[in-house]
């Protein structure tokens, strides 16, 4: 298929590499330095969003957030002034579930499809293509766009209509924010206590504790290695999203709202662009 690619980082460029491998046609635009192997391997630099949506058949988006993602879609030189009738949007960027219901009947009047199709597994995920993908849209246009989401992930599931993709990925964030402040507060409890901590951690491990939180993250917390996998920056967005999600709906996140200041606090430490688990910095 000939495929339109925006949004190059740290999760963008292994997916659209995976794309490139099962042989599909791939227009890319933003292509920076740490992104050129792309167009090494075959895959076509654009100028424009504008440029990619007239070249591809389906146009994948993965940005931070919801202005970005309503930047490229409709701002000036934007995917939808350049797409044809039949023409998909995906977008697998994590924003606004009722921004996305939005922007996803915009595009279905020009006669495209849409899909939002966030994911869950962080760079590793990524690069071994086995995300988690969440997928809210039409069942037929879904089916369309399987062949494409199995090249990139392994958990695969429509969960209801436009936006309910983005649902999913809140909840899934609002989860490991909360196991990542679990497993924080333990093995630093732990060290503050006099245990060694990585001992404690591989003795967790072995019980109900148990979590890829505290498998990943927790050997992260103990070496000190926050190098991103996932920014607590873009964690934080997805906190503030669930929160102001819940204010609409009248509905209390006490849990979640407290992590959100554990990573404000993380943010004032200039931790913004480590990986999520450097919140066991901020305690």
């Amino acid at each position: 298929m000939k495929i339109g690619f925006i949004g190059l980082g740290v999760m963008g460029r292994p997916m659209a590499q995976h794309l490139i491998e099962a042989g599909n046609e791939l227009y890319l635009h933003r292509v920076k330095p740490v992104s050129a192997h792309l167009v090494e391997h075959g895959a076509q630099a654009c100028h424009s969003a504008m440029e990619v949506a007239q070249a591809a058949e389906v146009v994948i988006l993965m940005l931070p957030d919801t202005p970005d993602v309503e930047n490229v879609l409709f701002g000036k030189n934007g995917v939808a002034q350049a797409l044809g009738r039949g023409k998909l949007v995906i977008d697998m960027s994590s924003i606004s579930p009722l921004a996305t219901k939005d922007f996803a009947a915009r595009i279905e009047a020009l006669g495209c499809d849409y899909l939002d199709a966030p994911v869950s597994g962080g760079e590793v995920g990524a690069k071994s293509a086995s995300l988690t993908i969440m997928a809210g849209g039409k069942p037929e246009v879904f089916e369309r766009a399987r062949p494409l989401f199995e090249k990139m992930g392994k958990n695969i599931t429509l969960i209801g209509g436009a936006g309910d993709g983005q649902i999913a990925k809140v909840a899934n964030q609002i989860v490991v924010a909360l196991n990542i402040q679990a497993v924080s507060e333990a093995l630093r409890f732990s060290a503050k206590a006099g245990a060694d901590p990585a001992t404690v951690r591989k003795a967790l491990m072995g019980g109900f504790a148990a979590s890829r939180v505290l498998d990943v993250h927790g050997e992260r917390m103990i070496n000190e290695t926050f190098e991103p996998g996932f920014r607590i920056r873009l964690h934080h967005k997805d906190l503030s999203l669930a929160l102001e999600s819940a204010r609409l709906l009248e509905l209390m996140l006490p849990n979640t709202a407290i992590v959100h200041q554990l990573m404000n606090a993380a943010l004032e430490k200039g931790l913004g662009d480590k990986d999520h688990s450097a919140l066991i910095k901020a305690i």
